[in-house]
């Protein structure tokens, strides 16, 4: 079974902290602050592997954690970047985000696109000297990189879908028109994952075929193997819809359209109004008069306005005609279904202030959020300028103000993360 949906773990590496550190040497006086900067955290990075068909290489192993950033050092030395891992996924893979189902990417004829961004590494405490502040002894922490639980799903980029029930001939008649050789034999379900082919046409524009398989009645509902496959015919723009008409089938090849085409419909009410031949297989001319699923097949597209064929996949009757036909609704039809994103990624600012929260913990007040957790990790709370510099944070961004009008009140204790103090007006 080809495996075409895996869910995925991804997270980019950790930003490395600056480094708080001052320049000593022997005859150099008043050397300074020389903390290095934190190197940037690894990305997690799509790319597109041309002659891959399956997502198998995900089947198991749904975890992937880029390197972290190096701290920066003395002497103004800047922390190694963390390296990026580069996850190779087959053209036509749609990747969602788990939680929401939103598309965030569509792989398919694009350049590596960076799923996860990496932390940015931390300033070190050269950065924070100023003329009145000259012996900075805080540095800036390094930012988290970004996570996310993701779902690849594979839908393969095929010009036009081969449906209809186990049997009719699909993988013959593949076999028949490219170079693809998918297993053929007398029974049900003697496919059990999707085939491509490229179709070479003379005089005419090539196209991608795709052998769907196995759709029966309640495939939408996830019964045989139609289900797993139907996300196959997403991106087609033509449909050739393959039918029994030897004149000892006991089927009605009209029934057989109907059931197929309602399945289409539970899945997608977009995907059923796609444009449809009606393919009689399995088709003799030297005994058309004799056959009643010829006759009743006719009046039947004819009412219904559909186009017909009727060809042999095994003896090639009338299957030229049908690919010179193919290719040319296929110039005259929009291109490929490209899928565009609707998961919108938030701006990475690390200097960003985001929501605050504020509640209690018995009698402490609590603080949190993503831009206090930067705040107090870059701040050296045992030195008075970087305490200074904290208390005036906190004043220029209103979290003062907010915490009074949560209740806190003078000689209230409060805990930022590991920091914890006594309020004070």
């Amino acid at each position: 079974m080809i495996t075409d949906y895996v869910k995925v773990y991804v997270k980019a590496g950790n930003g490395g902290n600056g480094a708080v550190s001052f320049h000593r040497e022997k005859y150099v006086s008043h050397g300074g602050p020389d903390g290095g900067d934190g190197g940037h955290g690894g990305n997690i990075i799509l790319r597109i592997e041309n002659g891959d068909n399956t997502l198998l290489k995900y089947k198991y192993r749904h975890k992937f954690i880029a390197e972290n950033g190096g701290n920066g050092m003395t002497n103004k030395l800047h922390g190694a970047n963390g390296e990026d891992i580069i996850l190779p996924v087959p053209p036509g893979t749609v990747v969602k985000d788990a939680e929401s189902g939103k598309i965030i990417v569509d792989m398919s004829e694009r350049d590596d696109f960076i799923l996860c961004r990496g932390g940015k590494g931390g300033w070190g405490n050269r950065h924070f000297a100023t003329p009145t502040r000259q012996i900075p002894r805080f540095a800036k922490s390094g930012l988290k990189g970004e996570e996310k639980e993701v779902i690849f799903e594979l839908k393969m980029l095929a010009d036009v879908a081969l449906i209809g029930l186990p049997n009719v001939g699909k993988s013959s008649l593949l076999s028949a028109i490219s170079a693809a050789t998918p297993k053929i034999a007398d029974y049900d379900f003697t496919t059990l994952s999707p085939n491509l082919g490229v179709v070479k046409v003379d005089g005419g524009r090539g196209f991608v075929c795709a052998d769907i398989p196995g759709l029966i009645e309640g495939a939408s509902d996830g019964k045989g193997l139609g289900h797993s496959f139907l996300r196959h015919i997403d991106r087609c723009r033509v449909m050739l819809h393959l039918v029994d008409i030897d004149a000892d089938c006991e089927r009605d090849p009209r029934e057989d359209i109907e059931l197929i085409n309602r399945e289409l419909e539970q899945y997608s009410p977009e995907l059923a109004t796609r444009p449809q031949i009606i393919v009689g297989n399995k088709y003799d001319s030297s005994l058309s008069e004799y056959n009643e699923h010829v006759s009743d097949l006719e009046a039947y597209c004819k009412e219904k306005g559909l186009t017909l064929f009727f060809i042999s996949a095994l003896t090639g009757e009338n299957v030229k005609e049908l690919i010179k036909h193919v290719s040319r609704m296929l110039n005259e039809l929009p291109p490929l279904t490209i899928f565009e994103p609707d998961y919108i990624e938030a701006e990475d600012d690390d200097d960003e202030f985001d929501e605050l929260e504020i509640y209690k913990d018995g009698k402490v007040y609590v603080c949190e959020s993503e831009w206090l957790w930067r705040l107090v990790g870059r701040v050296n709370f045992e030195d008075r300028d970087s305490l200074n510099y904290f208390q005036r944070m906190l004043r220029m961004n209103g979290i003062i103000e907010k915490l009074e009008e949560a209740g806190v009140t003078d000689g209230d204790t409060v805990r930022m993360y590991d920091f914890e103090f006594d309020f004070v007006k």
